[in-house]
C-alpha cells in the first residue's frame, strides 16, 4: 500500500517517534513493505515512519532506487555512533516538495540499529548514505533538514509554504 507522504506543517514531523517495542510482527513487516512501496512511488532514497503519518522510530532507505535490493535498508530506533569530516550538498525532503536547499552535514557516519527482528546491527555509511542516515534519523527526533539551514532560508521556505497552503496548493 502507498501512503500518502505528510507534508511541512503536518505536527507528527515536529516530534519525537515513538521506540519501537514489538518486532518480527506480520503489522511491522507491512508497515515496512509499505513503506519501502511509498518511498519508491514518491521517487526517494530513504523515508521515515512520521513521513507517513506514523510516530514510530522506522526508517528505510535505499540509495539504489530500488535497482539493487541488497543495498535496501531498515533502521529501527536508531542512532548515529560515530560521524566523520563534512559534505555538503544539495537535500531535499519528500514532506517538503518543490524545496532544495544545499545542507552541510557528516561525509561519513556509523549507524547502531535494529532490525525487523529486534537484533542490533551496525552499519557505516559515506556519501550519500551518510547523508541518507542523517536525514531520516532527523526526521525521527521531529527535525527537517531546514533547521541545517540559515534561518533566513528557513523563514522563506516557510512563507512560500504558507502562501501554497492558502492557494489550496499543500495538501
Amino acid at each position: 500500500m502507498v501512503y500518502p507522504i505528510v507534508r511541512l506543517g503536518d505536527p507528527v514531523l515536529e516530534r519525537e517517534a515513538e521506540v519501537v517495542k514489538e518486532f518480527d510482527t506480520p503489522e511491522l513487516r507491512q508497515l515496512i513493505d509499505d513503506m519501502f512501496e511509498s518511498m519508491y512511488a514518491a521517487k526517494g532514497v530513504g523515508l521515515a515512519a512520521p513521513q507517513i503519518g506514523i510516530s514510530r522510530q522506522i526508517a528505510v532507505i535505499d540509495c539504489s532506487l530500488g535497482e539493487k535490493p541488497e543495498e535496501k535498508l531498515v533502521l529501527i530506533n536508531p542512532k548515529i555512533l560515530h560521524t566523520e569530516g563534512k559534505q555538503t550538498g544539495e537535500e531535499g525532503c519528500l514532506s517538503i516538495p518543490g524545496f532544495r536547499e544545499q545542507v552541510t552535514r557528516a561525509r561519513k557516519a556509523t549507524v547502531r540499529a535494529q532490525n525487523v527482528k529486534g537484533e542490533w546491527f551496525e552499519k557505516t555509511g559515506e556519501e550519500l548514505l551518510a547523508r541518507a542516515f542523517q536525514h531520516e534519523i532527523d526526521h525521527l527526533h521531529g527535525k527537517l533538514y531546514i533547521k541545517h539551514i540559515s534561518a533566513l532560508k528557513r523563514d522563506l521556505i516557510k512563507r512560500k509554504v504558507r502562501k501554497l497552503v492558502k492557494a489550496g496548493e499543500w495538501a
